[in-house]
């Protein structure tokens, strides 16, 4: 059986009650826009490099009525840590940095608990770094000037478990990343990320959020609650920028899509040592290195990604290596993951009739 063939009937699998036509996706983002769904979402999927469908709902901003388009800037959450894996295993090509040289190699002023840990499990979160405690941290309304300062708040706690024996999911981690990753480069994981991936990918609209700039053209935020889409307060996302800290547009992560597929970024063999799942039990999907592994075993890889969610966004990022189908879905409304995952795999499973 073909790869074409198999992946058509993976996704499938996915969502068995996909008509047996193929979908609109222009009725699909009108009927997800709205209060009862997103205020503005914007989907698009490229093949090859050439993005076959893109399109935009709803509201950026909605007292205004300024509607959402494909260059509308939009956090992207979780999406973030794809973005930074790839910059990390740059630092691999390069001989700059060893997945498997314990941590302290890189910070020694780190709490002798987490001397031993890796880049390895940091990127595949079975460092046993915490997460956010409370919703005090996740809403964090504090400014950060940098990363260091934004590991004071978690560096100190314990690990929950021996690292590389469990896996729990921490944006907190991927701060750690950041700070090795500026101490490895004497640059700033913002400069660095501008020079090596947005730059290189032709990602003109994609940078770090602050919180006390103003931006032209960007969204507005909305959460979602007891079925009704509401304004959101914002937060401050400066205690997690490598993890989520973010803005991007649907047009932007395409590019980043492709640009990996294409090899711009890093080779094939590096891509394919971030898609090997760690040997440790999960949940749900099983992860690698900065990507979420959404097939099913034991081909896991074969499809790749990412997913999102903070205040005022939610976003799903599906890559399919062997076909070159890149499909992404940015919501500008939080707590809507279901119909975003759904609507961005459907658009993979569309690719399958270019």
């Amino acid at each position: 059986m073909n790869f074409r063939c198999f992946a058509l009937i993976l996704l499938f699998s996915f969502h068995q009650n996909f008509s047996q036509t193929v979908f609109d996706p222009n009725e699909r983002i009108n009927q997800l826009s709205g209060k009862r769904h997103s205020i503005g979402l914007t989907a698009g999927y490229s093949v090859k490099g050439v993005t076959k469908w893109s399109g935009a709902a709803g509201f950026s901003c909605k007292p205004q009525k300024t509607e959402f388009s494909t260059v509308t800037l939009t956090r992207t959450a979780s999406i973030a840590k794809s973005f930074t894996a790839v910059a990390v295993m740059q630092l691999v090509e390069k001989g700059l940095l060893d997945l498997d040289e314990p941590i302290k190699a890189y910070l020694p002023n780190l709490p002798e608990d987490k001397h031993e840990m890796t880049m390895r499990q940091l990127l595949g979160h079975t460092a046993s770094i915490s997460q956010y405690y409370g919703d005090k941290e996740f809403e964090n309304k504090k400014y950060f000037s940098s990363l260091d300062k934004a590991m004071e708040v978690f560096i100190n706690r314990p690990p929950t478990f021996e690292p590389g024996t469990g896996y729990l999911y921490s944006s907190y981690g991927y701060v750690v990343i950041g700070r090795i990753m500026e101490e490895i480069t004497g640059m700033s994981y913002e400069d660095y990320m501008q020079k090596h991936i947005f730059d290189v990918a032709q990602m003109t609209a994609t940078g770090v959020e602050y919180s006390y700039k103003t931006y032209e053209n960007k969204s507005c935020l909305y959460h979602k609650k007891r079925r009704k889409a509401r304004k959101a307060k914002a937060n401050d996302l400066s205690n997690r920028v490598p993890g989520g800290g973010l803005y991007s547009t649907l047009e932007d992560v395409l590019k980043f899509g492709n640009a990996l597929l294409d090899e711009k970024f890093i080779s094939l063999e590096s891509i394919s040592e971030m898609t090997k799942y760690q040997d440790v039990e999960y949940d749900d999907s099983k992860y690698g290195l900065g990507w979420f592994l959404y097939g099913p075993s034991p081909n896991q890889e074969l499809i790749i990604g990412h997913s999102g969610g903070q205040t005022g966004c939610t976003a799903q990022l599906l890559i399919v290596p062997e076909t070159k189908t890149v499909a992404v879905v940015l919501s500008n409304t939080s707590n809507v993951h279901n119909e975003v995952y759904k609507f961005a795999s459907d658009l993979v499973k569309l690719s399958e009739y270019e």
